[in-house]
């Protein structure tokens, strides 16, 4: 592909390096998780930590390889969970740090296991923490209830929108007021919200208002207040003093001990997805790049954010001298990652490299179409390259029926 210009972040920790150079030996698509990255994001999370006294849990959802949480755990108070399997998993692969849950709804028959895990469980409504804080709070655990602030602060992203009208996510005023019992609330440890999808702190400031709008009246009962996640802490330019001196503000004015559960911060440009042309087509006007790797199966939220992924050493289009639209090899019409400008026309065989594909990717992937799930690689700070994970015909066959005996 084409000659480096300026290496930006996500790709600056190819260390000046071509794609070619690194994982011409790699079989594509496949995913390759970086190391270093990681670690710089952990440290950055730590000194917001130190700075403020606020705890910071990894969100598994955006990023549950666990091989590399040794990486992340040093920096990290410990995980958060969106129901019974991260939980678990949270637990077992970072043990002795805190475990937290939140379910829109939990079921009974999951329940008490989760008991086994969680330390923090927040409920979405007053019916539910109705229904099963008892049983938490009589296993000792910390128990919390997700509000909704009802203060959207996003443009263009309602699917990511949990104060959007209408919204099943949290517990509005007029609900607590309706349905919050002297007794449900003798149960609470902590409030949780959770409204930001990578947002820059000025708007997690114009959230806590709503919140003291709302609720003030209760936080001084409370031990502990979760800011959730869509904290966008490690992207450079985030204004970090700003959230630092949110933190510090919630805390002594209301005595709570501060969570943050942020997900893509953790693993933020920490990964790439490597993928090889297949063919080269043209229809109209149009040049069409067909990839070995699918916006579809390996990428799913460049289709539902929807979100244009970097690419090493290319451009808008039109910027650059040729512009390659990008599509995968499935069915699905609208399988297309974006289109792209190069300095050289794409050719069969080119190999292509993603950035920021650690997070919503290896958790979120599928095999519609029957496509193989890629690779998983890590590159270790000290440059070498190891295989963690591959995946065959019986990844895709076993989870769709009875397996071979």
């Amino acid at each position: 592909m084409a000659s480096p210009k300026e290496i930006r972040p996500p790709f600056a920790g190819l260390g000046g390096h071509t794609p070619e150079e690194l994982f011409h030996r790699l079989p594509t698509p496949c995913y390759i998780l970086d190391e270093a990255a990681l670690r710089r994001n952990g440290e950055i999370l730590a000194q917001v930590a130190s700075h403020t006294g606020c705890k910071i849990l990894l969100a598994q959802k955006a990023f549950s390889n666990y091989d590399l949480y040794p990486v992340l755990e040093p920096f990290l108070a410990g995980t958060e969970a969106s129901g019974l399997y991260e939980a678990r998993l949270g637990a077992e692969e970072m043990p002795g740090k805190e475990v937290h849950v939140f379910c829109g709804a939990y079921r009974d028959r999951e329940f008490e296991e989760l008991l086994l895990y969680a330390d923090h469980i927040v409920f979405n409504s007053p019916g539910q923490l109705a229904h099963f804080g008892p049983q938490a709070k009589k296993a000792g655990k910390s128990i919390g209830l997700r509000i909704n602030p009802e203060c959207s602060t996003q443009e263009g992203h309602e699917i990511y929108d949990p104060c959007a009208p209408g919204s099943r996510l949290g517990t509005t005023r007029a609900q607590w007021d309706r349905t919050m019992t002297p007794e449900l609330l003798c149960l609470l440890d902590g409030l949780h919200f959770h409204t930001l999808c990578e947002q820059d702190s000025d708007a997690l400031e114009t959230t806590l208002l709503a919140v003291e709008k709302h609720f003030g009246h209760v936080l001084p009962q409370m031990k502990w207040l979760n800011f959730g996640g869509g904290h966008h802490i490690t992207r450079p330019g985030y204004d970090i003093l700003r959230l630092e001196r949110r933190i510090r503000t919630a805390q002594e004015k209301w005595d709570v001990q501060v969570y943050l559960e942020p997900g893509e911060a953790c693993a933020l440009n920490a990964g790439y997805l490597a993928s090889r042309v297949l063919d080269v087509i043209q229809n109209g006007n149009t040049h069409i790049a067909i990839l070995d790797s699918s916006a579809a199966c390996h990428m799913p939220d460049v289709l539902e954010m929807p979100y244009r992924p970097p690419l090493f050493c290319a451009e808008e289009a039109g910027i650059l001298p040729y512009t390659f639209r990008l599509g995968g090899p499935t069915c699905l019409s609208g399988d297309v990652i974006g289109d792209y400008s190069f300095d050289a026309p794409l050719q069969e065989g080119d190999l292509l490299l993603f950035g920021d594909m650690a997070i919503y990717t290896t958790c979120k992937n599928n095999t519609f179409n029957g496509m193989p799930l890629p690779d998983i690689h890590v590159l270790h700070s000290n440059g070498q390259l190891e295989c963690l994970r591959t995946f065959d015909y019986s990844d895709f066959k076993y989870r769709l029926g009875r397996p071979d005996v």
